[in-house]
């Protein structure tokens, strides 16, 4: 008998994730530029710096570490290679950048000792003695459940109107076969509020080349509504809630810091019994206020008939297509003494396996979305006509792919070099389609 856990992380999925492959043969198709929705800003406007941030000791890039303008909500990421770029306005050039990552001291540096090009920042990383935290919990199961009765006194309890940039790409094997980046206004619900989160589209650009798909199309469905799912503070029900806790072993791993606090480190796996894809993975918990920080988290998909049918929605008949890895990173910020929704990835591969072909296909699909400013708002959300749908299919929905002083004074992350290959790639066939 399936378990209700599994029930519920099944519709979640469904919810939040639903991945589409349609049959058919395409030609390469090469969108044109878009045109902004809005006039260009002007550039004088802002600053851009680039850089990365690395580990002290081994030089190692630090992925998805966060870069906080001090006094304000702008905030950026690092990527994969531990490259970030920040934008800041013009009139707040003498501020300070702190930079923070788990594990890791923060360390706050002035702008002006920020380059244009190449700044590189590095980290020492912390040791934690145990002596430093008073309470250490016996029973990692209470822990948890502390975590989830105090929700509502540790994130955000009023509406918020947030900046956000998006990312989704697909890989067929080493190759970028779709690439969309979107600037997405969000209206983020309070935490304790049964209502939605609702996302409007700004900017958008896209590039798909349907030649190196085979003889099918693969499409995600969801776009930002995806990552805002992942926002398991939110919607608990996307691993689990208080009712279904007991579907898990909890272990407390260890203790690190980050942002100054001591962070419990909470390993969680499903049960040995249970045979039906639960998750498995870490929880990083504020020793203090008991928030959790930061999330990284795996579905088990030992289980091929059952994940693929979590995950797919129409296929060819001639192929099995199920998914190999489905990992998700979730990272909240702290502003006086509440939590929010601060950055969120999902990275699945899927295994295609056709019928009377010797060679298999490998597809990487990759989401994530960065929080890049914020404010508290009493105004109501964007009216439903302007509203992205939580089914929509982003590849679907841009009209093209536009260089960039397209994203003008928006913070985005810094693609990482493959990426960058293929948007270099796609500008120059732009190029030569207008000679």
């Amino acid at each position: 008998m399936k378990t209700q856990t599994f029930q519920l992380v099944k519709k979640a999925i469904k919810i939040s994730a639903l991945i589409l492959i349609f049959m058919g043969s395409f030609k390469a198709v090469l969108a044109l530029p878009s045109v902004p929705k809005s006039n260009q800003p002007d550039t004088l406007t802002y600053v851009q710096y680039k850089g990365s941030v690395n580990d002290q000791d081994s030089r190692s890039p630090l992925p998805f570490a966060t870069l906080s303008l001090e006094g304000t909500n702008i905030a950026s990421i690092t990527n994969s290679d531990g490259e970030f770029s920040l934008k800041v306005p013009k009139n707040l050039t003498e501020g300070k950048v702190t930079i923070s990552f788990i594990g890791y001291k923060n360390k706050t540096i002035n702008l002006s000792q920020f380059k244009a090009e190449k700044t590189r920042i590095e980290l020492e990383m912390l040791i934690v003695a145990l002596k430093e935290v008073s309470v250490f919990p016996k029973d990692p199961e209470l822990l948890i459940r502390a975590v989830m009765n105090k929700r509502a006194e540790n994130y955000f309890s009023d509406p918020t109107q947030m900046t956000a940039f998006y990312r989704e790409t697909i890989k067929k094997r080493k190759t970028y076969v779709s690439l969309s980046e979107a600037v997405v206004d969000i209206f983020k619900q309070p935490y304790m509020s049964l209502r939605s989160d609702v996302a409007q589209l700004y900017k958008a650009r896209k590039s798909t080349d349907y030649s190196k798909l085979d003889t099918l199309t693969l499409k995600l469905q969801g776009g930002p509504y995806t990552n805002l799912y992942l926002d398991i503070m939110k919607n608990p029900e996307m691993i689990f809630t208080e009712d279904m806790l007991g579907n898990y072993e909890f272990k407390l791993e260890n203790i690190t810091k980050i942002n100054d606090r001591l962070i419990y480190i909470l390993n969680f796996k499903q049960r040995p019994y249970l045979t039906e894809p639960l998750y498995f993975g870490k929880l990083y918990i504020d020793t203090e206020s008991l928030a959790i920080t930061s999330a990284t988290f795996n579905l088990n998909v030992e289980n091929k008939a059952l994940t693929a049918d979590m995950f797919i929605k129409k296929k060819p008949v001639t192929a099995k297509v199920y998914p190999t890895m489905a990992a998700y990173y979730i990272d909240y910020r702290e502003k006086n003494g509440k939590w929010y929704y601060g950055y969120s990835r999902g990275q699945i591969t899927f295994k295609i396996e056709w019928h009377k072909r010797l060679f298999n296909t490998i597809y990487e699909t990759t989401i994530e979305m960065a929080v890049t400013d914020w404010e508290k708002t009493v105004e109501r959300p964007v009216k439903p006509s302007d509203r992205i749908k939580p089914t929509v299919v982003m590849s679907d929905e841009i009209s093209g792919f536009a260089d960039h002083s397209f994203w003008g004074e928006y913070n985005v992350i810094e693609p990482e070099k493959p990426i960058e290959s293929a948007i270099r790639k796609i500008q120059k066939k732009l190029e030569k389609a207008k000679l």
